[in-house]
């Protein structure tokens, strides 16, 4: 194990910490400097004095919080170099997670530590692409580090979506979707795939679909479901209406026409998750690396240390051991596996 960068990377009850620095990596409590690779809730908490992200999870944090002050909030572009004190240089790397995601790049006493947040390997147009930064300590996740996690190409699952409208065209479609990434992924994949109609969203995507735009995505025409009518709803039939996974099984849904529930997630491989989120149609849509891309991803930054903050962690720590790899678990609380 590398203890040379144990003395200054360590997990304290805040979260992962960067002792010379003295700042926290996706902290779970109010800390006095964070840095935050990307916006989703259970990385990117409020109440922080400093905040150092990509200017996109600035914005995104902004929008959910209100404590997000321009002077709290330090802009960084990928590539940007910060110096945070002491000796350490902090960089952002794209992370290919969602918009403005990132990898957190920290150098100290000729050591180079890359932590990866959450991340992907499979394409996707509402983020830049991950890339890989050589270093001597890789600290990764670990969400679907399991042989049975194969994400398959989005295109296919947007196809059986589509080829569904087609068999049903009778039923309103309700896909599944957390605001924050994974429904602008869908919207604009089935642009992509040819669906011309309005997208139609439950009212708390709203918000995040609005900021995207602000971003330069075009996701072509939507309406909240709340500005049509109960009596207009009938031309809801054979649409897509956007909504997140809880108001699956809400009254909410009941109140579309004769609706077909499907859920959009890495977790739908598993028939126990399909059936506990009443989803009749599983979407394998996942915005973090499967078992293959964690593996591959984690070997070719030819880090001879790699850290596993959360997830799967026996099956990832073995696999990398026998390549060669001293891996260890950090154990981090406060992720949320769910959220994909």
């Amino acid at each position: 194990m590398n203890a040379r960068a144990e003395k200054w990377m360590h997990v304290r009850s805040e979260g992962l910490y960067c002792a010379p620095a003295n700042c926290y990596i996706d902290p779970h409590a109010a800390v006095e400097r964070a840095i935050i690779t990307h916006g989703h809730a259970d990385h990117a908490r409020s109440g922080h004095g400093s905040v150092f992200a990509t200017p996109e999870t600035l914005a995104i944090m902004r929008t959910r919080y209100s404590d997000i002050s321009v002077g709290g909030g330090v802009p960084l572009h990928y590539g940007q170099r910060q110096d945070l004190g002491n000796g350490v240089i902090l960089w952002l790397a794209p992370a290919g997670h969602i918009l403005g995601s990132a990898q957190a790049v920290l150098e100290y006493d000729g050591q180079r530590v890359v932590i990866s947040g959450d991340f992907k390997r499979h394409p996707d147009p509402t983020c830049k692409p991950f890339e890989i930064v050589p270093c001597d300590v890789f600290i990764t996740e670990a969400t679907f580090a399991l042989p049975v996690f194969q994400h398959p190409p989005l295109e296919e699952e947007i196809h059986k979506l589509i080829r569904s409208m087609e068999i049903f065209p009778e039923r309103s479609h309700l896909v599944g979707v957390y605001a924050l990434g994974k429904c602008q992924r869908i919207m604009l994949a089935l642009r992509s795939a040819g669906y011309s109609h309005p997208f139609y969203v439950h009212g708390a995507l709203k918000k995040l679909i609005e900021l995207y735009e602000t971003f330069g995505f075009d996701f072509g025409p939507w309406q909240p479901v709340s500005e049509i009518s109960a009596k207009e709803r009938d031309m809801l039939r054979g649409k897509i209406i956007l909504c997140p996974p809880s108001a699956l099984a809400d009254r909410w849904s009941r109140r579309m026409p004769d609706p077909l529930p499907s859920m959009a997630s890495g977790w739908m491989q598993i028939r126990a998750r399909v059936r506990q989120r009443r989803a009749e149609m599983a979407l394998i849509v996942s915005d973090h690396a499967d078992w293959d891309g964690l593996i591959e991803t984690a070997l070719a930054t030819g880090a001879p240390n790699v850290w596993i903050t959360h997830g799967r962690v026996e099956a990832l720590q073995y696999v990398l051991e026998q390549h060669g790899v001293n891996a260890k678990a950090l154990n981090l609380i406060g992720r949320d596996e769910e959220a994909d």
